[in-house]
């Protein structure tokens, strides 16, 4: 893992950035949800937790699936979650 990446997290957010994203304008894409709503009732969107914590793509579908699973595709949702973390464990760590 890099150092750069180390840095970043749920404590490196600076307050500006939580009022930010805690409070989407009337007027912004966060009120909107192409194809369902299975994420509008979540107290945190998982797009803006893997914005604000500058989460990659594999990191980021874990938590979008695990913020929906229950709520949209079930064992579905958890099997694409075990694909993505063996994926990212191969490709951080491919010495085995």
């Amino acid at each position: 893992m890099s150092e750069a990446k180390a840095n970043y997290g749920i404590d490196a957010a600076t307050q500006s950035e939580w009022d930010r994203v805690g409070a989407p304008s009337a007027t912004s894409a966060l009120d909107t949800q192409v194809a369902g709503d299975h994420y509008k009732g979540m107290a945190i969107q998982p797009v803006v937790y893997i914005h604000a914590n500058k989460l990659g793509f594999m990191e980021g579908c874990v938590v979008k699936y695990i913020s929906r699973y229950k709520d949209k595709n079930g064992k579905q949702d958890l099997l694409k979650i075990k694909h993505f973390v063996d994926l990212l464990i191969e490709l951080e760590y491919p010495e085995g």
